[in-house]
C-alpha cells in the first residue's frame, strides 16, 4: 500500500501499488517457508473481532465443495459496515453501485454483471423485492442482523434461485448453535454530509440489541435481535447541466457559445428504517429439529428536494407554438466574448422553473420461514422448508412549480446573467436572476411551462402514488441418503415449488391551483430562501404535504405513460433437483465435491395495458382509452453442475466448476403492455407502426460457466487465491427494435400506413445469442504474524478483479437518457474492481482503513417518475476507517467503544455522457460528503 495527499486537498487516500502487491506475495512465500521450516506448536488462543471474522469466513470458504466467498461477523451484533451491500462489496469480484439520493450503498454487482443477474438467498431462500427490479436492495437488512453472508460463484444442484453471476445467501444466527445465552446491545451517533459543500450537515441514531438463550435442557432456542435507523437532514447539492448543452446564439454579427441551460438542486433526505428477527428452534432429540425464522424491515424515506430549472438562451421548439407563448427565446446582451464563448452576459426572458417535490418512500419486507429436519434411521433423512417472502413500497411524490404565471408578457419577464463560464466548466459558472426568486411575492405557486398542454389542462404541480408489491411462496422438500455409492458418499434429492407474483400500479393527478384559472397563481405558505446548489441564486424552499385541497385541486390524469405503469407478472417455478457429494482419489489426489442436476419448469404469465396513441388525446380515462391485454409461455431448462476440489496437500487446494445457469429477466420487462402509433415518413422510410413495451415471452440469460480456482491456505488464519473464469452466453436481454405485427391491437380508427400493413417495429425486451464474459480474481488474506510474531496484530485483505466481456448492446430503445449513440457494455460491468483493507487488532485494540475501487460502468438509477433509467457511472474509490476498543477484563468487560468514517476522500458520485471522440462529458455530479460514526457496545 503506498500513501498519497488528494490532489484537491482533501483527506489522504491509498492505492494498490506493485510493490504493495509484491510484498503481499513475499509475506505470503515466508510464511510458506516458515511453516515448513519451523516446529508446530500448540497453545490455546482465543481470537475476537476482526480476526474471529476472517477465520470463521475463511474456515467456510476452505470447507465449502463449491467456490464460494464468504463475510462472518466480527462478533455477535456486528458486521464490518453498516449495511449489507458495504459488507458485501467488499468481497472479490464485488462492486457496490451507491444510491443516488443519498450515497450509500444500495446494489451489488458480481463479477462485472448486472445486479439483476444476482441470485439473492436469505437463509437458502429466494427473496422478494421492494422496487420493480427482481434483485433486492440490499440497505433494507441491517448487517447488526445477520451472522454471515455466503457468495456462490459457482452454484450446485441443491441451490435453488441461483442467478447467472453469482448467488448471495444472507444468514442468520441458530441459537442451538451457541453454548450459552448472548445478550449485546450497540449505539451509534452519526454525522452525515461532512464536508460535501451543503448549507448543513445531516446527523441520525443507530440502535441495535440482540439476545439468544437456550431452555428445557437446551432443547428450545431461541434469537431475537432488532435495530433502529434514524437519519435526518442528510442534504447534497446536485447540478445537472443539461448534457453539457452550450447553446450558440447570434451575437454582434457572429454566433458565440453561451450555457444552454441547467438544474441546480439541494436535496435533503431523512430515513427511518426498523427492522426485527425472530427465531425459534426446537431439538427434543437428536433426530429432529424445527426452526422458524421471521424477519420484517420497515423503512421510511422522505426526500425533499429544492431547486431552479430552466433554459437560457431558448423558449420552446419554434416560434408561435405553444411553449412559446409561455417562454419566448431570450436576446443576448453585455457579453464579454473569448474565443467564440460568451465567458459573461445576460440573456432577457429567462422563464424560471423553481421546482418544490416532495417524495416519500415506505417500504417493508417481511421474510417467514420454517424449515425440520428429520432422520430416518441410520442413513436417511428428510427436510421440508416452507416459506413466505413479500416486499411493499408505496411511494407518494409531489412536484411543484412556482416562479411566473404562463400567461405574464415578456417585458415583464425576469434575465438572467452568468460570469465565469469557459464553454463546458458548467457547474463552476455563477448566475444572477433579476428577479427576487427568494421572494414569495416573486415565485407564485403556478403552470409557468404549460408542460401538461397549456391552458386546456393547466398543471402547477403532480402528485403521483404508485405501489408495488412482490411476494412468493416456496416450498421444499429434500431427501438424503448417505450411503456410499462408488465416489459419491451421500445423495440428495428433492423438489422446489415456487410462486412469485408483482404488481404495480400507479394513480396520478395534476395540481391545478384552485379557482379554475388555467393561468392562475398562489403564494408559497411558510417559505424559507435557499441558493440553488452550484448557481449562486437563491429561491424560495417549502414543503408541499397536504396543500391538495388547501391551495390544489386535484385532477385524475391518465395518458400514454402512465397506462403503460400499470402491469403484473406472474412466474410458477418448479424445480426437481438431485445431487451427489462425491469424495475420492484420481491420480493420486484426493478430491471432494458434488455431481448433479436442476430440472427447472417455469410458467410465466405478464399482464399490462395497450395503448393505441391515436385515440389517446387527452389526459383522461375517457380521452386516453387503453385496454388491457396479457401473455403467457411455458419453458424447461436442464442446469447440470459439477464441482471438484483437489487437495495437493500442504493446504492447496484447486477447484474446478462447470455449470449451466441462468438469471431470470427483471420482472417489469415481462409486461404485457405496449403502446404504438404511425411514425412520419423520414429520409426515405415509409410510415408505418411504431410502439414500444414488455415481453411475457422474454426468456432468462443463459450461460455455460466454466471456474477453475488455486488457493493456498496457512491454517485457518490466511489465504490466498487466484480464480478465472469463463461464462459462454447462450441468451442475454436487450431492448431493440424487431418486427411486430400489431394486428391484434388495432381497431378501425387506427391510423395505418398506405398499404393497410399492420406489421411495423416493436420496441421491446427481446433475446439476444453470443458472446462472453470472462475474468481473473486475484486475492490475499494474510496475518503478518505469519511471518514474524513481532507483528502479531497486522494483517492485509486485498482482492483485485478484471472482467472483460464481448457483448456489445445496441443503444437502440434502451430504456434510459445519458448513453450517447454507442453501443453499450453490459450494465453493471466495471472491468477493474479493488478492495483493500489494512488492520490491526491486538490488546482490545481494533483498527481498520479500507479501500474500494470500481472503475467506470453502466449503472441504473430511478429517475423522476419512479422508472428504471440506465447511465454511465464514473470510476470512483471509496475510503473508510474503523476504529474500536474493547474492554478486556474487570467490570467493563465486553464493553466497546467505535469510531467509523466512511467516504474520507469525499469522492463524487459523477454521471457521464460518452461521445463518438471517447470524452466522458459529465451530466451530473454529487457530492456526499463524509460520515462520522461514534458509538458503544455491551455484550454479555
Amino acid at each position: 500500500m503506498t500513501m498519497s495527499q488528494d490532489k484537491r486537498g482533501g483527506a489522504a487516500s491509498f492505492r494498490i501499488s506493485p510493490v504493495a502487491i509484491g510484498c503481499t506475495l513475499l509475506i505470503a512465500a515466508t510464511a510458506a517457508t516458515a511453516q515448513q521450516e519451523q516446529p508446530q506448536q500448540l497453545e490455546t488462543v482465543t481470537v475476537t473481532g476482526i480476526r474471529k471474522a476472517v477465520e470463521a469466513a475463511i474456515s467456510v470458504k476452505k470447507n465449502a465443495d463449491s467456490i464460494v466467498d464468504a463475510i462472518s461477523a466480527e462478533d455477535i451484533g456486528k458486521l464490518p459496515d453498516t449495511s449489507v451491500a458495504e459488507s458485501v462489496s467488499r468481497l472479490p469480484g464485488v462492486a457496490q453501485q451507491r444510491n443516488k439520493s443519498t450515497g450509500k450503498a444500495s446494489t451489488i454487482s458480481i463479477r462485472g454483471m448486472s445486479p439483476d443477474l444476482n441470485g439473492s438467498l436469505f437463509n437458502g431462500r429466494e427473496q422478494a423485492s421492494t422496487g420493480d427490479s427482481r434483485s433486492p436492495e440490499f440497505d433494507v437488512y441491517p448487517a447488526e442482523l445477520l451472522s454471515g453472508i455466503v457468495v456462490h460463484k459457482t452454484p450446485d444442484a441443491s441451490l435453488v434461485g441461483q442467478g447467472l453471476s453469482s448467488t448471495v445467501n444472507l444468514t442468520t444466527v441458530q441459537p442451538l448453535n451457541f453454548a450459552n445465552r448472548v445478550i449485546a446491545a450497540g449505539y451509534r451517533r452519526q454525522k452525515t454530509g461532512v464536508s460535501s459543500g451543503a448549507p448543513q450537515e445531516g446527523s441520525g441514531d443507530r440502535y441495535s440489541f440482540s439476545y439468544i438463550d437456550q431452555f428445557a435442557d437446551r432443547t428450545i432456542g431461541v434469537a431475537l435481535a432488532v435495530s433502529r435507523l434514524d437519519e435526518r437532514n442528510n442534504q447534497q447539492l446536485k447540478f445537472d447541466s443539461w448534457g453539457g448543452w452550450a447553446a450558440d446564439v447570434p451575437y454582434n454579427g457572429s454566433n458565440v457559445k453561451v450555457p444552454g441551460g441547467f438544474k441546480a438542486d439541494v436535496e435533503t433526505n431523512d430515513n427511518k428504517r426498523d427492522a426485527f428477527l425472530g427465531i425459534f428452534q426446537f431439538r427434543p432429540n437428536k433426530d429432529f429439529k424445527s426452526t422458524v425464522d421471521i424477519f420484517q424491515s420497515r423503512g421510511t424515506n422522505k426526500l425533499k428536494r429544492t431547486g431552479l430549472e430552466g433554459a437560457i438562451p431558448f423558449g420552446a421548439s419554434g416560434a408561435g407554438s405553444l411553449s412559446d407563448q409561455y417562454d419566448p427565446a431570450g436576446v443576448l446582451s453585455a457579453a464579454t466574448i473569448t474565443n467564440g464563448v460568451a465567458t459573461s452576459g445576460s440573456m432577457s426572458n429567462y422563464k424560471a422553473v423553481i421546482r418544490n417535490h416532495l417524495t416519500t418512500d415506505k417500504d417493508k419486507l417481511t421474510n417467514f420461514g420454517w424449515n425440520s429436519e428429520l432422520k430416518l434411521g441410520d442413513t436417511w433423512s428428510t427436510n421440508l422448508d416452507l416459506s413466505r417472502s413479500k416486499g411493499e413500497r408505496h411511494t407518494n411524490r409531489y412536484e411543484t412549480t412556482a416562479g411566473q404565471a404562463g400567461n405574464t408578457p415578456a417585458s415583464q419577464l425576469a434575465s438572467i446573467s452568468w460570469t465565469g463560464f469557459n464553454g463546458n466548466n458548467f457547474q463552476d459558472v455563477q448566475y444572477k436572476t433579476s428577479i427576487d426568486f427568494s421572494n414569495p411575492a416573486n415565485a407564485r405557486l403556478t403552470d409557468v411551462e404549460g408542460w401538461s398542454g397549456g391552458p386546456s389542462s393547466p398543471q402547477a404541480g403532480y402528485l403521483a402514488r404508485p405501489v408495488t408489491t412482490d411476494t412468493i411462496n416456496n416450498g421444499r422438500l429434500t431427501f438424503t441418503n448417505n450411503t456410499d455409492f462408488g465416489p459419491i458418499r451421500s445423495t440428495s434429492f428433492g423438489v422446489n415449488l415456487s410462486d412469485r407474483k408483482k404488481i404495480r400500479t400507479s394513480d396520478e393527478y395534476r395540481l391545478a391551483i384552485k379557482g379554475g384559472d388555467p393561468y392562475g397563481t398562489a403564494q408559497i405558505p411558510n417559505g424559507s430562501s435557499v441558493v440553488a446548489s452550484y448557481s449562486g441564486v437563491p429561491i424560495i424552499s417549502w414543503d408541499p404535504t397536504g396543500s391538495e385541497g388547501s391551495i390544489y385541486d386535484l385532477v385524475n390524469k391518465v395518458d400514454e405513460p402512465i397506462r403503460v405503469k400499470f402491469w403484473d407478472v406472474r412466474e410458477k417455478v418448479n424445480t426437481a433437483f438431485v445431487k451427489g457429494d462425491l469424495d475420492g482419489e484420481l491420480f493420486g489426489l484426493n478430491y471432494r465435491g458434488n455431481v448433479g442436476l436442476q430440472v427447472v419448469h417455469t410458467d410465466q404469465h405478464g399482464g399490462g395495458y395497450s395503448v393505441d396513441k391515436a385515440k389517446c388525446t387527452g389526459n383522461t380515462a375517457t380521452t386516453c382509452p387503453a385496454q388491457y391485454v396479457y401473455g403467457d409461455t411455458t419453458y424447461t431448462d436442464v442446469l447440470p453442475s459439477l464441482n471438484v476440489a483437489f487437495d495437493l496437500g500442504g493446504d492447496q487446494v484447486v477447484r474446478l466448476g462447470v455449470a449451466k445457469v441462468l438469471a431470470r429477466p427483471v420482472m417489469n420487462d415481462l409486461r404485457a403492455g405496449l403502446s404504438f402509433s404511425l411514425s412520419t415518413p423520414t429520409n426515405g422510410d415509409p410510415a408505418q407502426l411504431t410502439g414500444g413495451g414488455g415481453n411475457p415471452m422474454l426468456k432468462p440469460f443463459r450461460a455455460k460457466s466454466f471456474d477453475l480456482s488455486y488457493e493456498k491456505y496457512f491454517g485457518k488464519k490466511g489465504v490466498i487465491s487466484i480464480a478465472g473464469f469463463y461464462k459462454k452466453l447462450d441468451t442475454y436481454i436487450v431492448n431493440i427494435g424487431r418486427r411486430f405485427d400489431f394486428g391484434p391491437y388495432v381497431t378501425g380508427s387506427t391510423p395505418l400506413p398506405p398499404s393497410g400493413s399492420t406489421i411495423g417495429t416493436l420496441t421491446s425486451p427481446f433475446n439476444g445469442s453470443g458472446g462472453n464474459i470472462k475474468g481473473v480474481e486475484l486475492n490475499a488474506d494474510l496475518p503478518f504474524s505469519l511471518v514474524t510474531s513481532w507483528l502479531d496484530g497486522f494483517g492485509v485483505q486485498i482482492n483485485h478483479s478484471d472482467t472483460q466481456s464481448s457483448v456489445k448492446l445496441p443503444i437502440s430503445g434502451v430504456n434510459g437518457a445519458d448513453l450517447g449513440t454507442l453501443d453499450i457494455p453490459l450494465p453493471g460491468l466495471s472491468r477493474k474492481v479493488t478492495n483493500a483493507k489494512l488492520y490491526y487488532e491486538a490488546n482490545g485494540f481494533q483498527i481498520g482503513v479500507a479501500r474500494k475501487y470500481r472503475s467506470k460502468f453502466l449503472g441504473e438509477i430511478r429517475d423522476y417518475e419512479d422508472t428504471r433509467k440506465l447511465t454511465f457511472v464514473k470510476g470512483e474509490s471509496i475510503i473508510d476507517l474503523q476504529v474500536a476498543y474493547e474492554f478486556q477484563s474487570g467490570p467493563m468487560k465486553g464493553f466497546s467503544v467505535n469510531f467509523s468514517a466512511q467516504n474520507l476522500g469525499n469522492t463524487e458520485f459523477q454521471r457521464f455522457l460518452p461521445d463518438a471522440n471517447g470524452n466522458e462529458n459529465v451530466v451530473e455530479s454529487v457530492k456526499y460528503g463524509k460520515t462520522y460514526l461514534l458509538g458503544v457496545n455491551y455484550k454479555f
